[in-house]
């Protein structure tokens, strides 16, 4: 068993740069996006935010696996993108709608009397939710920021339905090969262990480093 792990980990780990791309990929977009969403459903007019409202819905309310094949075929029909590109950036709308709702949350949860006390003081609205509202929600967006974090984590193993060569696909190459699944599949489920705890970890000493003292 010793010996097998020793020649099955490298080889698996040889799709971690790929996992790891997809992963930076769908939270760094959709993070770009949910901001994005989330100031329109917060600061901007009223129907804009419904329909915003109502697909974030639908997003959430269907099976990922689903949305992304969806997504894909929607994408590749449009653009001639690689599996790579067209699976990590599905991953990155499913991801928006979530971290759109993070992020609302998180704006909400700072009190309008700082808007009004950034309006008195001479702020444009855009400055006061820049410099103002932005920095406070973002902190307070952390800890449920790292859940979607590990979710995708774990999500970029979807992108093995399209045949991009993550770390689930090389697993299931190395099965093929060997008629070893239940071994090259456990050592999967480490490395996402692995790569989770890591994550978590991480966020939670950004928390720690940037909380405001007092709140």
């Amino acid at each position: 068993m010793t010996e097998t792990f020793t020649g099955l980990i490298p080889y698996i780990l040889t799709g971690l740069q790929v996992t790891l791309e997809v992963t930076i990929l769908a939270l760094g977009i959709g993070f770009i996006i949910g901001l994005g969403l989330a100031l329109v459903r917060v600061y901007g007019s009223k129907t804009p935010a419904q329909l915003i409202a109502v697909v974030s819905v639908i997003i959430r309310a269907l099976p990922h696996i689903l949305l992304l094949l969806l997504m894909y075929f929607a994408i590749a029909a449009l653009v001639n993108l690689t599996p790579f590109w067209a699976g990590s950036l599905s991953l990155a709308i499913i991801s928006s709608a979530y971290q759109s709702e993070i992020l609302r949350g998180a704006l909400l949860s700072v009190g309008s009397g700082q808007m009004m006390a950034a309006r008195t003081l001479g702020m444009t609205r855009v400055q006061a939710i820049r410099h103002i509202i932005l920095p406070q929600a973002l902190r307070q967006a952390i800890p449920a920021w790292s859940n979607e974090a590990a979710i995708i984590v774990k999500d970029s193993s979807l992108v093995y339905v399209l045949g991009v060569p993550e770390i689930l696909r090389k697993a299931q190459y190395y099965s093929a090969r060997t008629y070893q699944p239940f071994t090259a599949f456990i050592a999967v489920a480490v490395v996402y262990f692995v790569l989770t705890f890591l994550t978590n970890r991480g966020l939670c000493a950004l928390e720690r480093k940037l909380k405001i003292p007092g709140q």
